[in-house]
């Protein structure tokens, strides 16, 4: 069972996310909070699966919420998915900087919120497709100043691994990583996990930021 927080200052939207959920076998919302302090507080308490967790909200917002949840190191397991209104929104860059597993717009369909929900459990990072190109030249185009040290982090990593983190970063999943490189779908993801354990990634969300910071990805479409 996927236990599931919710927090969005908006009980409408909180109720239809809560019945759309609760409706799945394998999803259970265990808890709703109006404001980040109370989401915090909720998680600590409930320690969820996955927290659904609304960007702007009164008070302390979704952002310092997250901040304050990936810096906890007894919630390693709970993964947060930001819920944005604006699919280019600034605040969602950095927050799967600092520790989202992902973002999906509030207007996204409801089958891919819950392949969403299910996917960022199993432990796979969550861009919602539809703006995962523009969201990726946004990483690369702000991420220049801070290049050299992610670099410098790469440099941990075997060639292999390095190969690895680049396929992550185009959206690949461990699957599609085992057919491009011919290897089987269990040692692509022990490639993957070793290579978060080497650059203290939270989850893939934050390989695929470190491979653009490090330009060892550039997404083609943002070259002139």
């Amino acid at each position: 069972m996927i236990r599931v927080v919710l927090a969005d200052d908006q009980l409408l939207l909180r109720a239809g996310l809560r019945a759309l959920l609760d409706a799945e076998d394998d999803i259970e919302v265990v808890g709703e909070a109006s404001d980040g302090a109370e989401a915090v507080e909720l998680v600590r308490t409930l320690t969820p699966d996955v927290v659904l967790m609304d960007i702007r909200m009164p008070g302390t917002d979704g952002l310092e919420a997250t901040r304050r949840i990936a810096a906890d190191e007894s919630l390693a397991e709970t993964k947060v998915v930001i819920l944005t209104t604006f699919d280019l929104d600034e605040y969602v860059f950095e927050a799967v900087r600092i520790g989202a597993s992902g973002f999906l717009v509030k207007d996204t369909e409801p089958t891919e919120l819950l392949r969403g929900v299910r996917a960022v459990a199993g432990g796979d990072a969550l861009l919602s497709p539809r703006v995962t190109r523009r969201l990726i030249g946004e990483f690369a185009s702000r991420s220049r100043d801070t290049s050299m040290p992610a670099a410098r982090e790469l440099a941990l990593l075997t060639d292999r691994e390095r190969e690895i983190v680049g396929l992550v970063g185009e959206g690949l999943s461990n699957d599609e990583i085992a057919t491009r490189l011919v290897v089987s779908p269990a040692t692509a993801k022990t490639h993957v996990s070793r290579a978060m354990v080497k650059l203290h990634a939270r989850d893939r969300a934050q390989l695929v930021v470190l491979a653009y910071e490090s330009g060892l990805v550039t997404p083609g479409w943002s070259q002139g």
